[in-house]
C-alpha cells in the first residue's frame, strides 16, 4: 500500500467539509505502520469518497513481487449503500459484483430465470453458448480483474477461500460499526422447517447442551451430504432441486464449521443453543426416553475466528469507516483486532449543531409494562408535531411492528390517517420509495430504518424516536453478555443506533432537520452512555430542549387536506397498501403478511415480536 497516493486518488474535483484534513490523518495513520485504520466520520462527511481514496492506494500489478497481493476490496453490510456506490459517477471505477440471484439468465427461454437457477446449474455438463455474455459471470470477471471490486459484506464473506476473489492488498469496509453483529448473524445456524429442506423427515432430539447440539449437527451434516449426492447423481434438476442442492451445500458448510470450531481448543468462540418447542411432531411411546425437540438456533459469540477467515485473512491493510465506532478498545475486542495495530482517525463534524436539533417530547417509558399507558400519549404528541410541521414530511421510528400498528390505529382514530403511511416486511422498500417520491407532506411510520437511509433536503424535515432501541434481553446472546456484566456494551450499542437514526434527516452542511425524543428512556440512555458519545453528538444532547408545540387539534394536523380528507379516506385497501398509506384495513391486512421476513437484520433486531 502507498498512502502517499491518497490525495491523487480522491475522486471528487474539490474537497468539502473536513475531507482534506481527514485524508492527511488517514495517510499519516497508515504511514505510521498501522495495519488497520478506523475512520470515525459523521453522517454527510463523504465516507464513500474517503473509502475510494484509500482503495486507490493499494499496491498495483508490477509494483512488487508477482506473488504480492494487489488491488482492493470495497464492501459494506448495506445493500442500499452498495446501490448508492453503483449510481455515483465519482465512484464509477468501483466494479460492483452481486450474488447470482440478482442476475437474470439471457437465454431466450430463460429470460425470467435467475442465474442461480439457470440451465447451467440445472443440467449436468451443460455447455452454455452465451456464458461469455452472462451478466453474472461478466460482472464477476470484471470485478475480479480490476483494481477495486465492490460487493456487499455478505458476498465478501461468502467468497472467503475463493480462487476468483483472492487476498488483496487493501480492504475497505464502509458502515463498519456493526461488523461484530453482522458476523454473529452470518455465522448463526438456523435449523428448522424454513432452512432444512427435509425437516419433516428428521427426528430432532431435545437438545440440553451445546455438546448435544454438536453431535446432532455432525450427524445432520452427514445426512445432508447424502441427500446432496442423490441430487448430484441426477442428469437434470428442477428449479426446486437446484434450490435444495444449494441450500444443502450451504447448510453442510455451516454445520461443519460449527462442529470444527467447537472442537478446536484454541477457538475463542462461545456457542449458545436455543431450541423452540416442537410443532406437530408425533412423540411416540417408543421414543419416550429420547423426547423430540423443535427447531434449533445455534449462535456464536465473540466471532473472532469467523472474522479472521472471512475478513482479516483477505487483505494486508484495512480501513473501517463509520460514524459510530464509539469505543476503539471495545470495538477491537469484539472483532478480534489487536488495539496496538489499530489507529483511530476522527473526522470533524462540519454541520452546524443548530441545524440538527434534538427536542425532548418524552411522554414516559416504552417498556412492556408501560407501553399501554405511554403509546397513546406519543400518538397525541405526533398529532401536535404534524400540526407544528404542516407542510413538511416526517419520519416516525416506531422500532417494532407492534408499536407501528398501535400508532397507526391511534392516529386513524384521531382522524389524521390521511397523512400517515406505513409498510409491512414484504413491501417496505416499495412503500419507502413511494413516500419519498410523493410531494405530499406525509408522515411515514417506519420500522428498522435507523440506518442507510438518505433523507436529504425536503425528503424529510423532522423525525420522532418512539422507543429507545435497546437490544432484546430475551435474546440468549444479549442475556449472556448481561449476565457477565457487559452493561456498557448494552448501552453503547443502543446509543450507536440512536446516533445513526439522528443522522437520517440532516445530510449536508446547509440541510436541517429536527429529531424529537418521545421515550423517556432515551434521556436516561444519554446519561448512562455519555462517556462513549462523540463530541459532536454530545453538543446536540447538551442543546436539547422542549419545543413549544400547538395544542392537540387533529384538523390542524391535516393542514390543507382537512377539506378533502373524507374522499381520500375512501381509497381501496389495495390502493392503500400499494402506496403504503395507513388505514384500519391496510393495518389489519399487514398483520397476516408479517410472517415473511425480507431483511436478515430485522431478524436480529426485532425486539417486540
Amino acid at each position: 500500500m502507498n498512502p502517499e497516493r491518497l490525495f491523487e486518488e480522491f475522486p471528487a474535483p474539490s474537497y468539502r467539509g473536513a475531507q482534506q484534513q481527514a485524508l492527511r490523518d488517514i495517510r499519516d495513520a497508515f504511514a505510521a505502520g498501522n495495519d488497520v485504520v478506523l475512520v470515525r466520520a459523521p453522517t454527510g462527511s463523504g465516507k464513500s469518497l474517503l473509502a475510494r481514496a484509500v482503495a486507490g492506494c493499494a499496491r498495483r500489478a508490477g509494483e512488487g513481487d508477482p506473488s504480492d497481493a494487489t488491488g482492493a476490496y470495497y464492501t459494506t453490510p448495506q445493500v442500499s449503500q452498495l446501490d448508492d456506490v453503483a449510481a455515483d459517477d465519482l465512484l464509477a471505477d468501483l466494479n460492483v459484483i452481486r450474488g447470482k440471484s440478482n442476475y437474470t439468465c439471457i437465454l431466450p427461454d430463460e429470460r425470467d430465470t435467475p442465474v442461480n437457477q439457470a440451465p447451467c446449474v440445472r443440467e449436468r455438463g451443460y455447455d452454455c453458448s452465451v456464458k461469455h455474455r452472462c451478466p453474472y459471470f461478466s460482472d464477476r470477471a470484471i470485478a475480479s480483474n480490476r483494481e477495486i471490486a465492490a460487493m456487499t459484506l455478505a458476498y465478501f464473506m461468502q467468497t472467503a477461500g475463493s480462487d476468483v476473489f483472492r487476498k488483496r492488498d487493501v480492504v475497505v469496509v464502509d458502515e463498519a460499526h456493526g461488523l461484530a453483529e453482522w458476523a454473529e448473524m452470518y455465522a448463526t445456524i438456523q435449523l428448522g422447517p424454513r432452512t432444512v429442506p427435509f425437516w419433516d423427515e428428521l427426528r430432532v432430539p431435545e437438545v440440553d447442551s451445546v455438546e448435544r447440539a454438536v453431535r446432532y449437527a455432525d450427524n445432520l451434516a452427514g445426512t445432508c451430504e447424502r441427500r446432496k449426492d442423490e441430487l448430484l447423481a441426477q442428469e437434470t434438476l428442477s428449479a426446486a432441486d437446484v434450490r435444495e442442492r444449494d441450500r444443502l451445500q450451504e447448510l453442510i458448510g455451516e454445520l461443519e464449521w460449527f462442529v470444527s470450531d467447537y472442537r478446536d481448543p484454541q477457538s475463542p468462540t462461545t456457542w449458545l443453543v436455543d431450541q423452540s418447542k416442537p410443532h406437530g411432531r408425533d412423540d411416540s411411546a417408543d421414543d419416550a426416553d429420547d423426547p423430540a425437540g423443535g427447531p434449533l438456533t445455534i449462535k456464536p459469540m465473540n466471532p473472532e475466528k469467523y472474522l479472521q477467515h472471512t475478513v482479516w485473512d483477505r487483505g494486508n491493510k484495512f480501513a473501517l469507516l463509520s460514524a459510530t465506532i464509539l469505543n476503539k478498545a471495545a470495538f477491537c475486542r469484539q472483532v478480534g483486532l489487536e488495539p496496538e495495530r489499530v489507529a483511530l482517525v476522527d473526522v470533524e463534524h462540519t454541520f452546524p449543531v443548530e441545524n440538527r436539533p434534538l427536542y425532548d417530547v418524552t411522554q414516559g417509558k416504552m417498556t412492556y409494562e408501560h407501553r399501554d399507558e405511554t403509546t397513546p400519549k406519543i400518538a397525541r404528541t405526533i398529532v401536535r408535531l404534524m400540526a407544528h410541521h404542516p407542510d413538511e414530511k416526517g419520519l416516525i421510528h416506531a422500532h417494532s411492528y407492534d408499536i407501528q400498528e398501535r400508532l397507526a390505529d391511534l392516529l386513524a382514530d384521531f382522524g389524521v390517517g390521511e397523512r400517515i403511511r406505513t409498510h409491512d416486511r414484504d413491501g417496505r422498500d416499495a412503500a419507502l420509495e413511494a413516500w419519498k417520491a410523493s410531494d405530499e407532506p406525509d408522515v411515514f411510520l417506519s420500522v428498522k430504518m435507523e440506518e442507510a437511509l438518505d433523507l436529504k433536503g425536503d425528503l424529510c424535515r423532522w423525525q420522532v424516536l418512539c422507543k429507545a432501541p435497546f437490544l432484546n434481553t430475551g435474546d440468549s446472546r444479549v442475556a449472556h453478555r448481561l449476565e457477565e456484566g457487559q452493561w456498557a456494551w448494552y448501552y453503547r450499542t443502543t446509543l450507536r443506533t440512536v446516533i445513526q437514526a439522528c443522522g437520517r434527516v440532516v445530510r449536508a452542511p446547509d440541510d436541517y432537520g429536527a429529531t424529537y425524543l418521545a421515550d423517556s428512556s432515551l434521556v436516561d440512555l444519554f446519561d448512562r452512555a455519555r462517556t462513549d458519545m462523540p463530541d459532536w453528538f454530545e453538543a446536540q444532547v447538551d442543546r436539547m430542549q422542549q419545543p413549544d408545540l400547538p395544542t392537540f387539534e387533529p384538523q390542524t394536523a391535516l393542514g390543507d387536506r382537512s377539506a378533502t380528507g373524507s374522499s381520500r379516506r375512501g381509497a381501496s385497501t389495495s390502493e392503500s397498501t400499494a402506496g403504503g398509506r395507513s388505514s384500519r384495513s391496510s393495518s389489519q391486512s399487514g398483520r397476516s403478511r408479517r410472517s415473511s421476513r425480507s431483511s436478515p437484520l430485522a431478524d436480529v433486531w426485532d425486539t417486540d415480536e
